[in-house]
């Protein structure tokens, strides 16, 4: 069959094409996913620029509910791009997304704080998070699909495993950059304008991927399929609504994404976060060692992605899962050790209860927000990285803490401050006694997991559906499982810790969900890594 002028052949592109295809669609998104983790990485320093003062925990928890809306809106912009790019085409529905990620993200670098606009200012970042979330739940989609519809059969899992690195290397150049900021800048100049450089940056980016984006053709195998006269009228319907495709929608996402978007954002984010909020580690030793990772870690994705071509996807998948299920607790007890042995010394010989009668758990704070004195006390011990027990009331007084053999009646922070110093609280992460070796030894490992599950996650799911409800039909579980189960960790873990005063208890959600993932995906999921893309219905 003959091709119009300046299209690909279909399948036969050679060697030469299909890298550049692959370095095309993965360079954009590597940017949409900067964009994106821009937010996510500043979260802790916006929780004091976009929301009032008071409890700095719920601050912290509302800071993290704005990042899970990007997330949990990624679903809905996975059906309604997912709608567009298969009636319409891959390529050109992944290039309205990338302008609106874009446009979105450059806003933020415009954006007034709290301290100027009062609750203006966490209404209109909510906002333009909302339209990141909608843009990238039609982003990774295209850029998935477009890649393994070009790529040879046997070297599909390899293909995509280039897009599974954008998410990483995105995150990556996000730590980079505001890394760069942090050394150029003392604290006052970037809490004041210089956090905004990394957002307005994002201009320069999407210049540079709409240029890359428009030089792109057509996927082969959609173009043939449109020329045919096969492609959904209805995807939308077609992909949730008739069997068998709504079956393997939800088999998706309880039997592969929602494990792995768990597994994905403990390694590298809830990480970081236990890292500087938990241990007390300066932020830029926190993102040198954590960039360290995932520099390591990164060739890996195309490894286990091009190892699934040969021995499957799915099992590659659930034994990530399965091994990130045993270890966290102990990996995340060795980072404490490692990072912040003071701290974890001082724990161990320094019990801490604290006893009320009327506390409240604050997952938003907001203008309705009270807090008592037991919601201080706890909200003061969260913040020095303290495990603590709640006990029943006791006595008069409305919280009653006890911090080694000090204890204090009541609310008052001075009081708090002496306790902790006549017990021998350490403070902040001594970085002379920080072993970095085996600090970064074990975030390394947790990437490793990472690699794992995220590595073959493209192939698996294009493979699970035709190409003419492709795009929608494997947007949607990738969105849910990475935006919501993935996306809401942070938030999840974070408020776990808070409301049971272990700074391990909130590794229990993670855990259940990818032992949920591996028990679902092996029992009612198989392996299509032999299929072609080319002769499917």
């Amino acid at each position: 069959m003959a091709t119009p002028s300046g299209a690909l052949p279909l399948r036969a592109s050679g060697v030469k094409e299909e890298r550049r295809v692959i370095f095309a669609s993965s360079l954009g998104t590597v940017f949409e996913w900067y964009d994106f983790y821009l937010y996510a990485t500043l979260a802790p320093f916006f929780a004091a620029l976009f929301f009032p003062k008071g409890n700095d925990t719920a601050a912290l928890l509302s800071a993290f509910a704005t990042y899970a809306a990007g997330f949990l809106v990624r679903p809905f912009g996975a059906l309604v791009f997912g709608r567009v790019g298969d009636l319409v085409g891959r390529k050109y529905t992944f290039l309205v997304t990338i302008v609106v990620m874009g446009g979105a993200t450059f806003a933020v670098g415009l954006l007034p704080t709290y301290q100027s606009i009062g609750w203006f200012a966490p209404i209109l970042l909510v906002t333009l998070r909302l339209l990141q979330g909608l843009a990238l739940g039609g982003e990774y989609g295209g850029a998935a699909t477009y890649v393994a519809e070009h790529a040879p059969q046997g070297k599909r899992g390899y293909d995509t495993s280039w897009i599974q690195t954008t998410a990483t290397l995105g995150f990556f150049m996000a730590l980079a950059v505001i890394g760069a900021c942090r050394v150029w800048m003392d604290a006052k100049m970037f809490a004041d304008w210089g956090w905004r450089i990394p957002f307005l940056v994002s201009l320069i980016l999407l210049v540079f991927s709409i240029y890359i984006r428009l030089r792109l053709n057509e996927s082969p195998i959609f173009k043939k399929m449109k020329e045919e006269g096969k492609g959904s009228k209805a995807p939308l319907s077609e992909s949730f609504l008739k069997y068998p495709n709504n079956k393997y929608v939800l088999l998706a996402l309880l039997g592969a994404t929602a494990g792995q978007g768990v597994v994905w954002y403990t390694g590298q984010f809830y990480a970081l976060f236990f890292l500087t909020i938990t241990l007390k580690l300066d932020y830029l030793s926190a993102y040198t060692l954590v960039g360290a990772s995932l520099l390591l870690g990164t060739p890996f994705f195309i490894f286990f992605g091009s190892l699934s071509d040969k021995i499957g996807r799915l099992k590659i998948i659930l034994l990530g899962c399965l091994i990130a299920a045993v270890t966290y607790f102990p990996l995340f007890k060795a980072l404490t050790h490692y990072v912040n042995p003071a701290l974890e010394a001082y724990s161990e010989k320094t019990p801490i209860t604290v006893a009320a009668s009327e506390c409240n758990f604050h997952m938003f704070v907001g203008p309705w927000s009270k807090f008592t004195e037991c919601d201080k006390a706890k909200d003061f011990l969260t913040k020095q990285g303290l495990s603590f027990k709640s006990v029943p009331a006791a006595g008069d007084a409305k919280v009653l803490t006890k911090i080694g053999d000090v204890e204090i009646a009541g609310w008052d922070e001075a009081k708090f401050k002496d306790a902790l110093t006549k017990t021998g609280y350490p403070g902040p992460a001594d970085k002379n006694k920080v072993n970095y070796p085996m600090t970064l030894l074990i975030l390394f490992v947790m990437l490793i997991y990472v690699t794992m599950v995220y590595g073959p996650i493209a192939a698996f799911l294009v493979e699970l559906f035709p190409t003419r409800i492709r795009y929608t039909s494997m947007s949607l579980p990738y969105h849910i499982g990475n935006g919501w189960f993935g996306g809401m960790l942070p938030l999840l873990a974070t408020a776990l810790v808070a409301a049971t005063g272990d700074i391990y208890y909130g590794l229990w959600y993670p855990i259940i969900v990818a032992l949920i993932t591996l028990v679902i995906g092996f029992l009612f999921l198989k392996d299509n890594k032999d299929r072609d893309l080319k002769y499917d219905d």
